[in-house]
């Protein structure tokens, strides 16, 4: 799959000319971040996990989240585990670098929305290439991806709690 491929698939919602391709990579967190000019947790990054079946699930999610394996097995009845590239590549049409939420042509991939987003006005997830992103608030990012819902699976984003003296 293709940022061009991604382009058409956004354009439903007017929203083709809004990706923004970059000379540079955005294959990675930090990497987006820096051809972005915003912070790392912005970005929102596309998480490929088995289902045991032909698809997957998609997990969006803040830069700075991680999966928490625990919340994740509670919520889908499985342990977390990553596909490999070639099953990422298969199974949603998009190289690991350029995963994204969008233009999907697997039917049985389930796309989630991790709370870890919703603190940001916008967040900007890849379009379908390691040089590509746009700038979408959470609102447009649930109804582009098509997302089945916000879910809350995630660490590491939340300040740490105040732990009280006794």
């Amino acid at each position: 799959m293709s940022v061009t491929t991604v382009k058409e698939y956004l354009k439903q919602w007017n929203k083709d000319a809004a990706v923004r391709e970059f000379e540079v990579s955005s294959a990675t967190v930090e990497l987006a971040a820096q051809a972005l000019g915003v912070e790392p947790a912005r970005i929102a990054k596309t998480l490929s996990f088995s289902d045991d079946g032909d698809g997957c699930i998609l997990i969006v999610a803040a830069g700075d989240a991680k999966i928490d394996n625990a919340k994740f097995k509670t919520f889908f009845h499985r342990k977390a585990r990553m596909l490999s590239p070639d099953e990422v590549i298969a199974r949603t049409g998009h190289a690991i670098g350029g995963v994204c939420p969008f233009a999907v042509p697997n039917p049985a991939v389930r796309i989630w929305l991790d709370e870890s987003l919703k603190r940001f006005a916008t967040v900007f997830p890849a379009c379908g290439s390691s040089n590509s992103a746009i700038e979408l608030t959470c609102a447009e990012l649930e109804t582009c991806s098509r997302a089945l819902g916000w879910i809350d699976v995630c660490k590491g984003w939340r300040p740490d709690p105040v732990l009280s003296a006794e």
